[in-house]
């Protein structure tokens, strides 16, 4: 799905063609795929496939999303509510690329490297553990849709998109309505913050 996305978006058709061929002749493998401090992928796979960062990231996702869904399938149980106060996944290591409003009330975020979620505190930076009330911020847009909000950052100017599934019960997964959603990364990146996991926006920033 990640390959079709990006083709949609256009601009980066190179880049997919050299990850592709990377791929088949094994110069890339699973492991260079996989999160790293503060990155998603190695920087020799940034080499091969000598892309922009956020695209390479994107790819990065999508090609190992599906092997690693089925891989951790058996053990995500384990955690289903549990608490888990790290910022990135339990089960793959990666940031959180959108979050969700239980009908219980609690904080879920979600991983869109292996498909995971779990449980965060409500009143902390998901990207640097920051939690004095006063520097965390929620951002609406400007026409207002009951139910989805930005939480953002004011030390490390992180945010995360979030859902209340408490009024969008019948809402989409946390992928869908994340790739559903670009005018809220529109909001949260004009008043001057960031993500880890890459936008649909940022991808088609990079393309123009």
């Amino acid at each position: 799905m990640s390959l079709e996305i990006l083709t949609q978006i256009g601009g980066h058709e190179d880049v997919i063609q050299r990850f592709a061929h990377a791929w088949d002749t094994g110069e890339i493998s699973p492991a260079m795929l996989l999160p790293m401090k503060g990155r998603i992928g190695t920087a020799r796979l940034e080499e091969a496939v000598a892309g922009p960062r956020d695209v390479v990231s994107f790819l990065a996702c999508g090609a190992l999303r599906p092997a690693l869904d089925a891989y951790f399938a058996d053990c995500r149980s384990h955690l289903s509510d549990r608490l888990w106060v790290l910022g990135v996944c339990p089960f793959c290591g990666a940031p959180p690329g959108f979050a969700d409003v239980t009908e219980g009330g609690q904080r879920r975020l979600a991983c869109h490297m292996c498909g995971g979620s779990w449980v965060f505190p409500r009143l902390q930076c998901p990207f640097c553990g920051h939690q004095t009330a006063k520097d965390l911020v929620r951002l609406d847009a400007e026409e207002k849709e009951e139910g989805y909000f930005i939480s953002a950052c004011k030390q490390c100017h992180g945010y995360i998109k979030e859902l209340d599934r408490r009024v969008r019960w019948n809402a989409g997964s946390a992928l869908i309505e994340d790739w559903g959603s670009p005018h809220l990364d529109l909001v949260a990146v004009h008043a001057g913050y960031w993500r880890p996991i890459p936008s649909l926006i940022q991808l088609a920033r990079g393309a123009g």
